[in-house]
């Protein structure tokens, strides 16, 4: 959600935290501001984009330090006053923080008392207030930030500078921060992926931790009281500069990039000969997996319809009891927990703030959980310690395309290599692998030819509602169309089991009314046919995604063809034309294609 970028260094920062805050802007943001320390304190922020904080910026800002902000509004509508950075009433203390701090009232409710008058209405302008009274006590920058963070309730990643003092202090509590340490610089970043062109070198911060910097140092002092060494890791290459290329958008090019992120994903990850996953992350033996009781998986949004196709081929390969659950319900429901089962938290940013609750209930209630995640080193990942990484590479757009692929592969390994420990035959794990390995081949097949797209897109484009069925397997794709066409089209979209069609959104049918039906060449078929009929039967336009030279193409008004597909693994290859309708439907309504808006890629609030 909301981004920070900063710097303290001997080059001159604007320039510097401008193009941080460019590449931040895929996590989605209403507002951006920058503040630059030189004599004093230059603070500019506008609504809008960050070109357009860019418009309002002098040509030359002097200063060598400076910190930067994306806000997603939470608390105060979207306005400059209610922009970052935010100043304390002496000038002496600026922040920016990302986060929700829960008892924000209360405490502005005390400022008042003391006479400060707040010229915001966010949650974030009390801790530039209390920094700065706790300043005044002692002089100490660092000793003042653990004093008011001890006051706050709730989630912050807080950077701040001071006027007098030539450090800058940061603060995590379950927000992302990460330390890049470059050549008599640092840099500070709420997403590695904005750090890389300047240095591989970052620190990750963990909950409790404040870092008090300097261009040369970091001091590592966590409200614990127990000072550590800065622990120093180097990003992966996967995680370098993500351009355009000759791509018009993220979205397009991430869509053209499933077939090599798959052979990232599954590379050196499939036995062949023994017809069988080798996941070694899983940190787990045959045995182990032999004996799981049940595996749970949480997940939001796309990571969650992911989810739900690994929930299936779970019980489908491995004969293991599974369910998907959505995370920001399952920590509330106060879940049992068996402490001999198995939870996977999917996330592509592993950040997702509603999935990290969870799995923090699932620990302190005994359990085991694995991340299948794609951001390299995030909060998720490091909580875990354990899981399966997905190499999707980075992810600009917010609508998700590649990572729903490789989460779905990383978990048909996952349903492969427990199906292997219990019950699948070798003959039947080599059949699944050649068809994993034949995935990427298949997309790419598909892209040369994608049939009636655009024929498809002229009849969604102005419906008022779109229906998304599938049966089986390709129920969770259905739900996977409609959160893409929903989330970058901004029309209604449902997205149902075929079969339940007719306990209730068959009312929604009239004359014209658009059904897309995912219907791949497999068990349920015909069941499938039978829900087009009824659809039919109601004036319904069918727009059919189906294996090529398969008879069901008699039953569609729209017919999209994509290759023979092994049909467990369907999914990866049935999304793709979901993919392309969502994209060229948004294009056609001219919206922001790949920044929809009102969301954030990283979901970092709860």
């Amino acid at each position: 959600m909301c981004g920070i970028f900063a710097y303290m260094g001997a080059k001159v920062a604007t320039p510097i935290l401008v193009e941080g805050l460019r590449r931040l802007e895929y996590r989605g943001y209403d507002s951006a501001g920058i503040a630059v320390k030189d004599e004093s304190f230059t603070v500019y922020k506008k609504i809008g984009k960050v070109a357009e904080l860019q418009s309002i910026l002098p040509d030359n800002v002097p200063g060598n330090v400076g910190i930067a902000h994306t806000r997603w509004a939470t608390h105060g509508v979207v306005s400059d006053e209610n922009a970052h950075p935010h100043a304390s009433v002496s000038g002496d203390v600026i922040i920016v923080h990302n986060g929700i701090i829960e008892n924000s009232r209360t405490l502005r409710t005390l400022l008042e008392k003391k006479g400060i008058s707040l010229s915001s209405e966010t949650d974030s302008e009390t801790i530039a207030h209390i920094l700065d009274y706790e300043l005044s006590r002692d002089n100490n920058p660092t000793a003042a930030m653990h004093r008011t963070v001890s006051k706050l309730h709730g989630t912050w990643g807080i950077c701040a500078i001071f006027q007098n003092h030539d450090v800058m202090v940061c603060a995590r509590n379950g927000s992302p921060l990460i330390i890049g340490k470059g050549d008599n610089e640092m840099f500070i970043s709420s997403d590695p992926h904005a750090l890389t062109t300047h240095t591989q070198r970052v620190v990750f911060m963990e909950d409790g931790d404040i870092a008090t910097l300097t261009s040369d140092s970091i001091s590592m002092s966590p409200l614990n009281g127990i000072n550590k060494e800065a622990n120093i890791t180097v990003l992966e290459d996967e995680w370098g500069e993500a351009e355009l290329g000759d791509f018009p958008h993220f979205m397009l090019k991430e869509i053209f990039e499933q077939p090599d992120a798959l052979r990232h994903c599954i590379s050196g990850r499939l036995d062949r000969v023994r017809g069988n996953g080798r996941l070694g992350g899983l940190k787990l033996s045959p045995l182990e997996l032999s004996k799981l009781p049940h595996v749970r998986l949480l997940g939001c949004g796309t990571a969650r319809n992911a989810a739900e196709i690994g929930q299936i081929l779970i019980e489908s390969l491995a004969r293991v009891p599974a369910v998907a659950h959505i995370s920001s319900e399952f920590r509330t429901n106060d879940p049992v927990i068996d402490p001999q089962a198995l939870h996977f938290a999917v996330s592509q940013s592993g950040e997702t703030a509603d999935t990290l609750s969870a799995v923090k209930e699932i620990q302190i209630k005994g359990g085991q959980v694995h991340g299948i995640v794609n951001v390299v080193g995030s909060t998720i990942a490091r909580q875990c310690g354990q899981g399966v990484y997905i190499h999707s590479g980075p992810e600009q757009a917010v609508a998700s395309t590649k990572a729903f692929s490789n989460m779905v592969a990383a978990l048909a390994m996952f349903a492969i290599q427990v199906g292997r420990s219990r019950s699948i035959s070798k003959e039947r794990g080599q059949k699944l692998i050649q068809g994993l390995q034949q995935i990427p081949h298949l997309i790419e097949e598909y892209l040369e030819n994608q049939g009636p797209i655009m024929e498809a897109v002229n009849a969604v484009k102005n419906a008022k509602s779109v229906l998304f069925l599938g049966r089986g397997i390709s129920a969770p794709v259905a739900k996977e169309g409609a959160l893409k066409l929903m989330e970058v089209a901004y029309i209604p979209c449902l997205a149902y089991p075929a079969g339940e069609m007719k306990h209730g959104p068959i009312a929604l049918l009239e004359e014209g009314s658009p059904v897309i039906f995912i219907a791949p060449n497999d068990h349920v078929k015909q069941k499938t046919v039978s829900a087009i009929h009824e659809c039919r039967a109601r004036g319904a336009k069918i727009i059919l995604i189906h294996e090529k030279g398969d008879s069901i193409s008699e039953e569609g008004d729209i017919n999209i063809e994509v290759p023979n597909v092994h049909s467990d693994l369907s999914p990866i290859l049935t999304v793709v034309p979901l993919q392309l309708i969502a994209y060229h439907t948004a294009l056609e309504l001219d919206c922001d294609v790949d920044r929809p808006r009102n969301l954030a890629k990283s979901v970092t609030v709860e």
